[in-house]
């Protein structure tokens, strides 16, 4: 098969696969919902019939999210909240808001992150926090203040975390490979420690996926990881909210504690993304 019909299968995994109404009647909250991977699981979880609300830092991403959401599902239960998850008192704020506006959370998807590829003698100890402490610390605040204000009490929910590919390490990028491996392990953690509350605890791992994130990439970097993957393309954000929704979603009720990488197979075949140079 050639790129062309390879880009157009994976942009065309938009169609149907789960059932009318598959979530309706449920909460989610999906962080950086206003682009890439966040808004396709928040327009899907939407046209299943959720409510929902996205949440960024950057207002520009939640006006042009909201607008995308509610062209793609006319009459979505939706809105939209600004928040940096870096900062504790701004997600509990947050957080209280939308158990003020929708009652509960019963879905969250903490899809929030960044980075950028540098060898690992170049990252400054500024640098390597800053990483850690949007990826790392920022999934803790909002999992922390979700579990405390609505999943505990209500005794249920279903949380998934959007973390990378790091099964062979992350040459490029250390900083979020430490932060995403902590993230991994938080999850497993989370998944015991929250059973008992009937919540449950999963993370998605994407390998290179067509986005406005990986796009700041540059054009060449994106190609020679695709060139790497063995399905020999890029993923579509379509398909990882495929993904994340079915461990929301009750087909996945017996499902706690894992990590589902989506990576056409990258994770078996070695490095995947190139180790930029430093000048």
């Amino acid at each position: 098969m050639s790129q062309d019909r390879d880009d157009a299968a994976a942009s065309g995994m938009t169609t149907k696969v789960f059932a009318d109404g598959l979530l309706a009647g449920k909460v989610a909250l999906v962080t950086g919902g206003g682009t890439g991977i966040g808004l396709a699981t928040a327009t899907e979880m939407a046209a299943l019939g959720a409510s929902v609300a996205i949440a960024s830092r950057k207002k520009e991403h939640l006006e042009t999210g909201m607008a995308a959401l509610r062209g793609a599902v006319p009459g979505a239960e939706a809105e939209a909240f600004a928040c940096d998850v870096r900062e504790p008192d701004q997600v509990e704020q947050m957080v209280d808001a939308i158990v003020d506006r929708f009652g509960c959370v019963d879905i969250l998807v903490n899809n929030a992150g960044g980075q950028f590829p540098s060898p690992a003698e170049a990252i400054t100890p500024n640098g390597f926090h800053a990483v850690i402490r949007l990826n790392l610390e920022g999934t803790f605040n909002v999992t922390r203040a979700v579990a405390n204000h609505s999943m505990i009490p209500n005794r249920r929910g279903a949380m998934v975390n959007v973390i990378a590919n790091i099964y062979r390490g992350f040459p490029g990028m250390a900083h979020t490979g430490a932060a995403r491996a902590g993230v991994e392990n938080l999850t497993k953690t989370l998944a015991i420690e929250w059973v008992a509350h009937g919540i449950r605890v999963n993370a998605v791992a994407p390998g290179i996926i067509k986005s406005s994130g990986t796009d700041k990439y540059g054009a060449d970097i994106l190609d020679a990881a695709r060139r790497r993957t063995p399905m020999k393309r890029w993923g579509s954000c379509e398909e990882v909210a495929h993904l994340i929704t079915y461990l929301a979603s009750p087909a996945a009720s017996f499902v706690t504690g894992a990590t589902f990488y989506i990576d056409g197979g990258a994770r078996l075949w070695g490095e995947t993304w190139p180790i930029p140079d430093q000048d």
